[in-house]
């Protein structure tokens, strides 16, 4: 099994064979006007190589051994752009340089995105980007720009948003033709060296739009116009303030749409390949504990079952890969990304909180056990991701034959560890990506659980002989670039498990993190310019980037650490980050938040998917309902209700692609719990109280101290008899005082 042709990131975003949203308009463009200029010889069918270039030949490719010069890409940070930096092709990053070049020599723009840890990008650096023919023909007749999606996810969002209305389909690399202005005019995801199997050759792509461009370049100039327009139209998202605000029924029925797309046999939702996706069983999880539908939630845990079970979880390691190739959640495209643990941790703890399944603690355990080992720098930054590849090959540090096992382990461990690991000779993997596959792979499953105490012994010390060894291979390559917006899923992530596990060391990880961020990437509000959170920091040096996903999801994050410490400080960051980002984003006239605000963009954006990451919308809303609901401030509401809003029609008739901003729908249809605690919570049984408040699913709910930028009435609850005391309110109402953790339990239990 192999991952395809593109590397994939969620259900909107792939290559061959992976259906994008359906409903999105955009897939009704007119796009006769592009097939017009490009004809249908590119991108539909090989064709024969134009005479401006010499065909491309594998053999033109430098040795690793020649020692090479560097392109502009030399000076960058991006570990992707880095990646790049000896390529022939005369690569520019995105930004005023290669704009300028483009307008003054007339050339046509060749945009690649990608990033670090991309497979299908790797091949077609390997392929196509270090083969000097190639490189000649793009230095030639263009002007190339290499960007990382991981920097700048506004960049990608915009063409990213072309492709797929232009093929219906999209991923990474992701390849456009843009005009000098930066408007797109042809693109596509991977294409081969030469023509295969019906796809073209990238080097007839190329020679076919180098001649385009010369003999027809006023229509594909005007093709390029109308095409931006529409796409200005499509993303602008004009709403009302005055809208009403989507209500009970909006839940009812995308949890009814969600049901209808499970996999009965293998758990998760859709088909092969299959991601998880995890804002989608969350939301089927708090629906169903919220209305009675045990249906619901038994799908969602056994989600969670056939997930731990398969290769998609590192069984060795921990933490999880990117997606499954297959609808068994056996065989992963091997990258492991830190937002997809971050979420798969909250997942994973609200299972257990709802079942009480010691295994979904351990699958937390492991999975943060492996970020603070293998992710975090020293100073208490989390790292982006690892790579599916080590030594050129997918899948090689992970995978084992039952050769090597056999001769790594005595009879009994073998025995134990190919049935309970489903191992065979012939393996159950294979990357036909590569020129040279290796054989005999097995990723590591759970295949078999009926094992004696007498293998359990046995299988625990061949589990620790396995991990020595791979611990001496080498590993895949670390994209070790830290993004303020995936450190925030993974701070709220961590703070959440610290409290609910009793792990302070996790705890004092989270604390080193903030500090981490705030110190690194945080630019207090001064001198009437609100404060500003940068993208990514690396080797010491911060960009320029400015992201609602950073401010949104590090406003969740900090939230979480300030319930899970009820530390003043933690409070007031969050006031701060929430200010900054209505600030420089928000919209006051049509409601919602602006994806970047960056000036080098050819339109705005909001950003209206919940995809592999949530979309900053939806994290924003949902953000600021509980801040609201922590200080009493009436601002944050409204900025939360007027993205409600604003999304409210596509959240009736296609909610599958906002399942995170439905979890702000359901908190915001009634008061929530608001668990006030009051004295030292940092005593023994202050720790005990506010444990006591986590440990209950309620998703609805918040937790907050007496001090600070807390609601009034909050500031005037008291300690009683001289010891922290709970007080649980709703709306106006309080219960009794009490100083008991299992009372907090039954009142957050209650039926209300």
């Amino acid at each position: 099994m192999t991952a395809g042709v593109a590397c994939c990131h969620g259900p909107r975003c792939y290559g061959r064979a992976v259906v994008v949203r359906s409903a999105s308009p955009l897939l009704t463009l007119a796009v006769a006007v592009l097939q017009m200029a490009v004809g249908t010889g590119v991108g539909c069918r090989p064709t024969k190589s134009s005479p401006l270039s010499p065909a491309v030949s594998s053999s033109s490719q430098l040795p690793e051994s020649v020692s090479r010069p560097v392109n502009r890409l030399a000076g960058e940070k991006s570990p992707y752009l880095l990646q790049h930096r000896h390529n022939p092709v005369d690569w520019y990053p995105w930004g005023p340089e290669a704009f300028e070049k483009a307008k003054r020599e007339g050339k046509p723009i060749f945009l690649s995105i990608g990033y670090s840890t991309c497979h299908w990008c790797h091949v077609m650096e390997r392929e196509s980007f270090e083969d000097r023919a190639t490189a000649a023909v793009l230095n030639d007749h263009f002007v190339s720009i290499k960007v990382d999606r991981e920097e700048r996810p506004d960049v990608d969002k915009i063409y990213m948003t072309y492709v797929q209305a232009r093929t219906g389909s999209g991923g990474w690399p992701l390849n456009v033709f843009l005009t000098p202005d930066r408007q797109p005019f042809y693109g596509g995801t991977y294409w081969p060296p030469s023509g295969r199997q019906g796809r073209p050759g990238f080097v007839d792509v190329l020679n076919q739009i180098a001649a385009l461009w010369k003999e027809r370049q006023g229509e594909v100039v005007e093709s390029a116009v109308a095409v931006t327009e529409q796409l200005s139209q499509f993303t602008r998202h004009t709403g009302s303030v005055d809208r009403a605000l989507p209500g009970e029924g909006v839940l009812t029925h995308a949890a009814a749409l969600f049901k209808s797309e499970y996999d009965a046999r293998h758990g998760g939702f859709g088909g092969a390949p299959k991601f998880p996706r995890p804002s989608v069983p969350s939301f089927l999880l708090l629906h169903g504990r919220r209305t009675g539908d045990a249906e619901a939630v038994r799908m969602v845990l056994h989600t969670c079952d056939r997930m731990r079970a398969g290769g998609m979880q590192d069984q060795l390691g921990g933490g999880f890969a990117r997606y499954s190739v297959d609808a068994e959640w056996l065989v992963p495209h091997f990258e492991k990304m830190l937002y997809d643990n971050a979420q798969l941790i909250h997942l994973y703890l609200d299972a257990w909180l709802v079942s009480g399944d010691p295994a979904y603690a351990e699958v937390v355990r492991s999975t943060v056990g492996y970020v603070l080992r293998d992710m975090t720098h020293p100073e208490g930054g989390f790292y982006s991701a690892e790579d599916a590849d080590s030594e050129g090959q997918e899948g090689k540090f992970y995978c084992w034959t039952r050769s090597e096992l056999a001769e790594l382990l005595s009879e009994d461990e073998s025995r134990v560890v190919f049935r309970y690991h489903g191992i065979t000779e012939r393996g159950n993997f294979e990357d036909h990506s590569h020129p040279q596959p290796l054989r005999g792979l097995n990723v590591l499953s759970v295949a078999d659980t009926n094992l004696t105490a007498l293998d359990r012994g046995w299988l625990a010390s061949a589990r620790a002989r396995m991990q020595e060894r791979r611990a001496q291979r080498v590993r895949p390559h670390l994209d070790d670039k830290i993004l303020t917006s995936w450190n925030g899923l993974m701070l709220g992530a961590l703070a959440r498990a610290a409290v609910i596990l009793e792990e302070p060391g996790w705890l004092a990880a989270a604390e080193r993190n903030v500090a981490f961020l705030r110190s690194r990437l945080w630019v207090p509000a001064a001198a009437g310019e609100p404060g500003r959170m940068h993208h990514r920091w690396r080797e010491g040096e911060r960009d320029d980037a400015l992201l609602l996903d950073d401010h949104a999801y590090l406003l969740e994050g900090v939230l979480h650490l300030y319930e899970a410490t009820l530390e003043t400080r933690h409070l007031e960051f969050a006031v701060d980050l929430a200010a900054a980002m209505v600030a420089r984003f928000h919209d006051p006239g049509a409601g919602g938040f602006w994806q970047s605000a960056a000036s080098d963009l050819i339109l705005q954006v909001k950003e209206d998917y919940d995809g592999a990451e949530p979309s900053g919308n939806s994290v924003a809303a949902l953000s600021l309902l509980r801040l609201a609901a922590i200080t009493d401030q009436p601002a944050w509401r409204e900025a939360a209700e007027g993205v409600l809003r604003l999304f409210a029609e596509r959240l009736m008739k296609s909610p599958q692609g906002l399942p995170s901003l439905l979890q702000a729908v359901s908190f915001s249809l009634q008061d929530p719990h608001r668990v006030v605690i009051a004295g030292d919570v940092g005593s023994s049984a202050g720790r005990a109280l506010l444990r006591a408040a986590h440990r209950v699913y309620q998703p609805n709910r918040v937790i907050l101290g007496t001090r600070g930028p807390v609601e009034a009435f909050a500031r005037t609850l008291t300690a009683k008899a001289g010891r922290p005391t709970v007080y649980l309110c709703t709306g106006s109402a309080c219960q009794p005082p009490t100083h008991e953790a299992e009372e907090v339990v039954r009142g957050l239990n209650a039926p209300r």
